[in-house]
C-alpha cells in the first residue's frame, strides 16, 4: 500500500487529536500512555509536554498508587515492612558464612588425614607432605581438596535451585510472595540443622553428609529465591523510577547482615572458645542463627502484609490456567517434554507478539546475561577466596570476619548513600509515580561503572601479596561495584508488565542457579589445578569474566519496554523496527 503526503498529514492530525483530546484512536480504542509513547516518534521528536525524553504524561500515575492507597496501614505493603526482618535473616546468614566455611575446612582436613593414615588412595587423595606450620591444614593438598568439596556442594545446591527457582518465582505471581518466602526460610532452617548434626557427630558421620544440607537448601530455592521474591515484593509496592533504590536497600540489608554477622560470630567464638572449645563455640553461633531464622518465619506469618493483592493473584492464576488449557489439546510427547523443560521459563527473556520488539528482546537477554555473569563470578569467588586467604595469609575466623565485614560495610555505604544520592540528583525533578518507560541512561551508566570497579578489584586480588592490600582491593571494588546488582534487577523489571515481575525474577533466578553451578565449577576447578603453581590464576580469570559482562552492558539500549494498554494487556501495535510491512498495515487503520 502506498501512503501519499496528504494521507500522512491526515494520519498525524487524527492521531494527534486523539492523543490530546480523547486519547482514543479513530476506531474508538483508548490510547494508553504506553501506546502514546510508542507512536509519538512517528509524529514528532518524541519529547512529551513535560520535557522528558520518555514522552510520558506526568498526570498518569503508576497503577499501584491507587491500588495500594485504599488499604489500611497494617495491610498496606511496603519495603519498610520487609526490610527489618530481612536484615535479621541476612545477619543470621552472614553470621554462619565464615564459621561454616572453616568448619567444613576442618572436617575435610580431618578426613584427609584420616584417609592418609588408613592408607586410602582414593581419587581425592594426593601426595602428602607434613606441614611445617602450627596449622596442619595449611597446605596445598588440603586446600585443593577443600576447594573440590565446595565445588561439589555448589553443584548439588545449584542444580536443585535451577529446577526450583523459576517454578517458585512463577508461583509467587499466582499465590503471593509470603508463602514462597516461608518455604525458602524453612529450607534454610532445615539445612543448618543438618550441618549442626554433622558437626556434633563428626567422629561417626562422614563429612559428605554436609552435602545433604546443600541439597535441602537448593531444593527449597536457596537464597537465590529468597532474594528474587524479596525484590518481587519491593517491585509490587514501588514505582518503577524508585525501584533501583528500593532494590538497593535490600542489597544493603543483605550486605549489612553479611558485614555484621561475621563480626558478631567471630567475637562470640573468640570469647567462648577458651571456655568450651572451638567446636562448641562454633555450634553456639549456629544455634543463634537458627533462632533468627525462626523469628523471621514468625514475622512473615503474623506481621508482614502480602504485597500481591487477591485480584492480581486470581488474575495470574486465571491466565496460567488458560495457558495450561491451550496445551491440553496437543498433549503429545513433545509438548509434555516442553512442559517439563527446566529452561522453559527463560522464554520470558525473548517475548514475541503484540507489544514486543527486537530491541526489547535483546535488552532482556543482555541484561540477564550481565546479571548472571556477575552473580556467577560472585559465587565462584566466594569459596575460592576463603580457601585462598587461609593458604596465602594464614587467616582464620577472626581475620576472615574482618575482611568480610570491611568489604560489606563499603557495600552498605554505597547502597544507602551513593546510589540514592545519584538517583536523587539525576531524577529529582521527575514524577516518581510514572509507569514503566524502560531502563534509562542513568541505569546503564551505573551498571557499566559498577562492573568496571569490580573488574579492577579482582585485578588487585591477582597482583597483591599482602593481606591489608588484599582487603583494600576488596573495599575498592565493593564501594562502587555493589550498586550494579540492584540497578540490573531494577532495569530488568522495567521491561515487563507488573504481572510478570515474579516470573521474570524467577527466570533470572534460574540463570543464577546455572551460574551457581558453572561459577564454582569453573573457578574452583581452576584454583585446584593451579594452586601449586600460580595460585592467583583464578583471580586473573575472574577479572576477564567481568570484562565479558562489561562488554555485554554496552549493547543495552535505553527506553525500551513492553508496550501496554490501559488494562495492562500488550499493545496491539508494533515498533517500526519489528516489521515494516506490518507497521504499514497498522498505519492504514487510521486512514
Amino acid at each position: 500500500m502506498e501512503v501519499n503526503g496528504n494521507n500522512g498529514a491526515a494520519i498525524d492530525e487524527v492521531v494527534g487529536t486523539a492523543l490530546k483530546n480523547g486519547k482514543r484512536d479513530p476506531s474508538g480504542r483508548k490510547l494508553s500512555s504506553e501506546s502514546q509513547h510508542e507512536r509519538t516518534p512517528l509524529l514528532g521528536d518524541g519529547v512529551g509536554s513535560n520535557g522528558s525524553e520518555d514522552g510520558d504524561d506526568d498526570s498518569e500515575e503508576w497503577f499501584g498508587t491507587a491500588e495500594l492507597a485504599g488499604l489500611p496501614w497494617w495491610k498496606r505493603p511496603s519495603t519498610i515492612w520487609l526490610l527489618p526482618p530481612y536484615l535479621l535473616y541476612t545477619v543470621a546468614f552472614g553470621g554462619i558464612i565464615v564459621p561454616k566455611m572453616n568448619l567444613i575446612l576442618d572436617l575435610v582436613c580431618n578426613d584427609f588425614y584420616a584417609s592418609r593414615s588408613a592408607g586410602n588412595s582414593g581419587p581425592m587423595s594426593g601426595p602428602f607432605d607434613p606441614p611445617n606450620g602450627p596449622d596442619r591444614c595449611q597446605n596445598a593438598d588440603v586446600s585443593s581438596r577443600s576447594s573440590l568439596f565446595f565445588l561439589y556442594a555448589s553443584l548439588i545446591s545449584g542444580v536443585l535451585a535451577l529446577i526450583t527457582a523459576p517454578k517458585l518465582g512463577a508461583l509467587s505471581d499466582r499465590y503471593g510472595r509470603k508463602p514462597i518466602l516461608l518455604f525458602t526460610a524453612t529450607g534454610v532452617f532445615l539445612s543448618e540443622v543438618i550441618t549442626i548434626i554433622a558437626a556434633r557427630r563428626r567422629d561417626t558421620i562422614d563429612v559428605n553428609w554436609i552435602l545433604l544440607s546443600y541439597a535441602v537448601d537448593g531444593a527449597t530455592g536457596s537464597f537465590i529465591v529468597g532474594m528474587a521474591v524479596a525484590h518481587s515484593y519491593a517491585a509490587d509496592c514501588t514505582p518503577p523510577l524508585k525501584r533501583a533504590v528500593s532494590f538497593g536497600y535490600f542489597y544493603a540489608a543483605m550486605f549489612l547482615g553479611i558485614a555484621i554477622g561475621p563480626i558478631l560470630s567471630g567475637t562470640l567464638i573468640k570469647i567462648r572458645e577458651p571456655v568450651v572449645g572451638k567446636t562448641e563455640a562454633v555450634l553456639l553461633v549456629f544455634y543463634i542463627a537458627l533462632g533468627c531464622h525462626l523469628l523471621f518465619v514468625l514475622l512473615l506469618i503474623f506481621a508482614i502484609p502480602e504485597s500481591l493483592t487477591r485480584s492480581r493473584q486470581t488474575e495470574a492464576r486465571r491466565k496460567h490456567a488458560e495457558a495450561q488449557e491451550r496445551l491440553s489439546p496437543n498433549n503429545d510427547l513433545i509438548n509434555r517434554l516442553r512442559h517439563i523443560n527446566p529452561f522453559e521459563p527463560l522464554c520470558i527473556l525473548w517475548p514475541t507478539g503484540p507489544g514486543s520488539s527486537r530491541a526489547l528482546r535483546w535488552n532482556l537477554v543482555l541484561l540477564a546475561a550481565t546479571d548472571a555473569i556477575m552473580f556467577g563470578v560472585g559465587m565462584g569467588a566466594m569459596g575460592v577466596i576463603g580457601v585462598y586467604v587461609r593458604l596465602q595469609f594464614g587467616w582464620h575466623e577472626w581475620d576472615m570476619s574482618i575482611y568480610v565485614s570491611i568489604v560489606n560495610v563499603c557495600r552498605v555505604l554505597s547502597l544507602t548513600a551513593i546510589l540514592p544520592l545519584i538517583t536523587r540528583i539525576v531524577r529529582g525533578g521527575q514524577n516518581k509515580s510514572r509507569p514503566n518507560s524502560g531502563s534509562d541512561n542513568l541505569d546503564l551508566y551505573v551498571i557499566r561503572v559498577a562492573i568496571l570497579f569490580d573488574m579492577l578489584g579482582f585485578l588487585g586480588y591477582s597482583v597483591v601479596r599482602n593481606g591489608r592490600l588484599f582487603i583494600a582491593s576488596g573495599a575498592f571494588a565493593s564501594f562502587v561495584g555493589s550498586i550494579g546488582s540492584p540497578t540490573l534487577s531494577s532495569a530488568l523489571t522495567k521491561h515487563v508488565p507488573p504481572a510478570q515481575v515474579g516470573q521474570l525474577l524467577g527466570a533470572t533466578g534460574l540463570l543464577h542457579a546455572v551460574a551457581r553451578i558453572l561459577g564454582p565449577l569453573l573457578f574452583n576447578g581452576i584454583y585446584s589445578a593451579t594452586v601449586a603453581k600460580f595460585r592467583q590464576t583464578v583471580f586473573v580469570c575472574l577479572t576477564a569474566t567481568f570484562g565479558l559482562a562489561f562488554l555485554c552492558s554496552w549493547f543495552v539500549r535505553p527506553h525500551v519496554h513492553l508496550q501496554l494498554e490501559d488494562d495492562g494487556s500488550p499493545a496491539r501495535t508494533l515498533l517500526p523496527e519489528d516489521n515494516d510491512d506490518e507497521n504499514e498495515d497498522e498505519v492504514s487503520r487510521f486512514l
